[in-house]
């Protein structure tokens, strides 16, 4: 449905979510694979780059956005079965488009990845909504703890059979197990075993979406602008500092999405979202972060561009030498940024121009007022 925005948005959070998805854009789409910096990369296994922080960060902004949304609602008089039935409604449809996207452009049903980026959104998105719903800020303290306490417990003491119980490497841990046992055959085709956005893994991730809900409660109160920005700063420093102190104990990890990276990550992304806050909120420099909400605003629509395009250029095309054949993506990369002589920065300079052509059609639609709202 394209329709106008909300009457009343946090320009800071349509910023930071903008940012984010352009850096999930960036860091999925580099020139080449072999040739990419090491904060581009996901983190092998244990601890975390820059890349690391992308996908924990959009899912703290949707439990912020829950809480603004619900509140909205709320206030125009929707009664909350009504709205349980939207937020069902939604969350479908983003699970649906997760493996739309999955399957195109082949749609082979019988092999088609179930889990994905926009299914796990879809998933913690209808948590945290009906969590957020159905309570008030300390239920969802509670919720956060026991959904981040009840995944420490699963992955340290569940037997899982030939393995026993405590065991965090990869494909040979609990979460692994589940997901041989539930999604065999419907897995991520490079370890096929397993799936990064598996079920178990789900269970925490939840938890960071309701690390930001209650960052927006925190932000719904009355206190001053400049108060909301320490606090959220001070609780970010505190809680980087918890999931490090875990990290011995039960490792930063994003394909396991372990309690101690939901904890650390929400800690990163309230320090980060804080700056946003105060630059653009409190103190009104709105104007550099243009580019940002615009991203921000059709944030799903972007993500499901990129997915589209970055499929589309992998289709063979012919070349100047007779019989031979070259993917889009390579022919565009060898004949304008290979030139540059510096694999890194070549593959870097591609992933910044892949962004700069999802952020065109987006740009027409924010021009146009046009928003996608699901």
């Amino acid at each position: 449905m394209i329709t106008t925005p909300p009457y009343e948005r946090l320009t800071s959070l349509d910023a930071f979510r903008g940012a984010t998805m352009a850096a999930m854009i960036l860091v999925n789409n580099p020139g080449r694979w072999s040739s990419v910096y090491s904060q581009l990369r996901h983190a092998q296994w244990d601890g975390w780059t820059f890349t690391d922080c992308v996908f924990p960060f959009f899912i703290f902004i949707v439990g912020v956005s829950v809480v603004f949304s619900l509140s909205r609602r709320r206030g125009l008089g929707v009664a909350d079965s009504t709205l349980a039935l939207l937020i069902s409604r939604r969350a479908l449809i983003i699970f649906a488009l997760g493996l739309l996207l999955n399957a195109y452009p082949y749609f082979s049903l019988s092999d088609v990845r179930v889990p994905g980026v926009l299914q796990r959104i879809a998933v913690c998105y209808l948590a945290a909504s009906l969590i957020v719903l159905g309570t008030g800020v300390r239920g969802q303290i509670a919720w956060t703890v026991g959904l981040l306490a009840t995944y420490w417990l699963l992955m340290q003491f569940y037997p899982v059979p030939g393995l026993g119980p405590g065991v965090y490497e990869p494909g040979r841990n609990f979460a692994a197990y589940i997901d041989s046992l539930c999604l065999s055959g419907h897995m991520w085709s490079s370890y096929k075993t397993w799936d990064p956005e598996g079920i178990i893994s789900t269970i925490p991730a939840i938890g960071t979406a309701l690390f930001g809900a209650l960052a927006a409660q925190w932000l719904k109160s009355d206190r001053s602008g400049d108060r909301k920005t320490a606090g959220m700063l001070l609780m970010g420093i505190a809680l980087i500092a918890l999931g490090r102190s875990l990290d011995p104990v039960l490792p930063i990890n994003k394909n396991l999405w372990t309690s101690s990276y939901s904890i650390f990550m929400a800690g990163m992304a309230l320090i980060c979202f804080s700056g946003f806050y105060w630059v653009i909120d409190v103190k009104g420099y709105r104007r550099w972060a243009t580019p940002f909400v615009i991203f921000g605003v059709n944030a799903i629509t972007g993500y499901l561009l990129a997915g589209a395009v970055d499929i589309l250029i992998r289709w063979p095309i012919p070349t100047f030498e007779t019989g031979s054949v070259m993917r889009i993506r390579t022919f565009v990369y060898e004949l304008i940024f290979a030139a540059t002589g510096n694999g890194k920065a070549a593959s870097l300079l591609f992933a910044a121009a892949f962004v700069m052509v999802i952020f065109i059609p987006l740009w027409g639609m924010w021009k146009k007022r046009w928003f996608l709202r699901i």
